[in-house]
């Protein structure tokens, strides 16, 4: 139900002019969300503790593209993105245009190259080693459980555990690939 409403508000965001003051708000909960999830993600002991990461992160990435498109709607028809990205852009560049380009380029270029390169074979390769390493790890619990080092049922919770270690990865690496994909629109939009 979360899901759909979510999905259901992105669309909206995206076919219909909304309001600078709502605009804000958005942004405001967008920054909220983001430091939240920033800090649960740092927090947690193992990534399996937040198995929706994948799928909070593809929600998240939806919603972003819904707001720039929103906010860059609201500055060709209004010239005016609201006040959140009026005080943003004051304190990053001084309101110098030329101190923005620059500024954006170079942020671009971070975020677009560096980072989502970087995160995308990071999960792409971890993705990789579980699948490979799962026979393995398998054949561990197997081994440990004959030699009666494990009972069934903990033999029954690791290979769990494996599973849902595979699928998270796996999970990942397909969240990343669709970031790839959107990437490119939202560098045009800007450009």
């Amino acid at each position: 139900m979360v899901l759909a409403t979510v999905l259901l508000i992105a669309i909206v965001m995206m076919l219909l002019p909304l309001p600078t003051w709502m605009v804000d708000i958005l942004i405001t909960i967008n920054l909220m969300f983001s430091v939240i999830l920033l800090l649960i993600a740092i927090y947690l002991s193992d990534p399996l503790d937040l198995s929706v990461f994948p799928s909070l992160l593809l929600i998240t990435t939806l919603y972003r593209l819904s707001l720039t498109i929103s906010t860059s709607r609201l500055v060709l028809l209004q010239h005016n993105a609201g006040n959140i990205v009026d005080a943003f852009g004051k304190f990053v560049v001084g309101g110098n245009l030329t101190v923005g380009l620059v500024v954006f380029t170079i942020i671009t270029i971070v975020q677009f190259i560096v980072i989502t390169k970087g995160i995308e074979r990071v999960a792409e390769v971890s993705a990789r080693f579980s699948l490979d390493g799962m026979p393995g790890k398998q054949m561990s619990i197997d081994g440990d459980l004959r030699a009666g080092v494990i009972d069934a049922d903990h033999a029954r919770t690791l290979r769990q555990h494996v599973q849902q270690e595979s699928r998270f990865l796996g999970a990942m690496d397909g969240a990343m690939n669709l970031l790839k994909a959107i990437r490119l629109p939202v560098l045009l939009l800007f450009w």
